[in-house]
């Protein structure tokens, strides 16, 4: 029989689509059965989104909990029905375990809770719906996707050597770039400053979500002056960067790098997204929580083009940054509209 695994993005697949090959024991004396229109669930992921109905008859691990619906009941509204907000808080009443690290989702705790379900003509109605949004959340995320690769493929090409060649460029060193800004905020000093944690920068948007306050933080941190670029030096193939509008204060575990007159500010921002810096920020040291050296940054060289080049390459990445921003913000969007849909039609 075919052996199966649950994604977290597409539900119930064969293992032979999701990694080539059956990898598997070849004891599979106490795998579970799974017949089309079963709920197989991860019980430890659950919260995840480790869930699907399968559309596929086969077999999967022990470690999976399989429902089979004892009535007759829509499949794509069976599989809605436990990703909702109001089912999952019901999950984690009865769920074993202290945290959702520790979360163990098994029959027994679960078969209790009441469940009030429409009529199956109704279920068709919403699943439709759904599955209708769904694929429009779908190609959402594609889009986005797809431009943050085009934006990555755009700084390769704007920045690399060959690129640079067309045009008036000087090699310079890192260090004659950039340097770090050696300012450090005390937060007893009683002026407030937003203030930035690696944990505030979204992942390679270079978007800062939120600030907190400065005087409520309990160690040294480091200033960062308008027109400074941020980068994250610890974990830095997590991407983390931002670029200073204002007056702000930050994690001693990200640079603030000072431009110097030879790029744009800006010009820097977009330098510290490159390929190239970036492989050189993760040559690092440390295993589990890998740093960013200076002395490997500082004697990096790179080719920096006239004020004239930096203008039009900053002015092409601006435009590019902005579509990924508004696009982002529709996929937020429609998440949050699927989601308050899902409170409202699952009661």
């Amino acid at each position: 029989m075919e052996l199966l695994s649950v994604t977290l993005n597409d539900g119930v697949m064969p293992r032979s689509e999701i990694e080539g090959k059956d990898n598997s024991s070849k004891d599979k004396s106490n795998y579970k059965v799974v017949c089309k229109g079963d709920m197989v669930y991860n019980s430890m992921r659950m919260w995840q989104g480790a869930n699907g109905v399968s559309d596929y008859d086969g077999i999967v691990s022990p470690a999976y909990t399989v429902l089979m619906p004892n009535k007759e009941i829509d499949n794509r509204y069976f599989a809605a029905l436990f990703k909702t907000p109001n089912l999952i808080n019901e999950f984690r009443k009865n769920s074993q375990g202290l945290t959702s690290d520790t979360w163990n989702l098994k029959y027994p705790q679960i078969r209790s809770i009441r469940l009030y379900i429409p009529s199956l003509q109704e279920q068709h109605k919403i699943s439709a719906f759904i599955s209708t949004l769904e694929e429009r959340i779908g190609i959402q995320r594609q889009l986005v996707d797809s431009l943050k690769k085009y934006k990555r493929g755009l700084l390769s090409h704007l920045f690399s050597e060959k690129s640079t060649q067309r045009y008036t460029t000087k090699r310079y060193y890192f260090s004659e770039i950039a340097q770090r800004r050696s300012e450090k905020y005390d937060p007893s000093s009683g002026i407030e400053y937003p203030c930035v944690e690696l944990e505030n920068i979204e992942q390679e948007s270079g978007k800062i979500l939120a600030t907190v306050p400065s005087i409520k933080q309990g160690s040294i941190k480091n200033i960062a002056r308008p027109g400074d670029t941020l980068f994250g030096k610890l974990r830095p193939y997590l991407r983390k960067y931002a670029f200073a509008e204002q007056m702000m204060v930050c994690s001693s575990e990200i640079w603030t790098l000072i431009p110097s007159d030879v790029v744009l500010p800006k010009f820097l921002f977009y330098l510290t997204q490159t390929e190239q810096f970036l492989q050189v920020a993760n040559i690092s040291s440390g295993t589990k929580m890998p740093r960013a050296e200076w002395s490997n940054i500082e004697k990096a060289e790179f080719f920096i083009p006239d004020f004239s080049v930096q203008h039009k390459a900053v002015s092409l990445l601006e435009r590019v940054d902005k579509k990924i921003t508004y696009t982002d913000s529709v996929l937020i969007y429609l998440k949050g509209l699927k989601t308050g849909l899902m409170q409202k039609l699952f009661i």
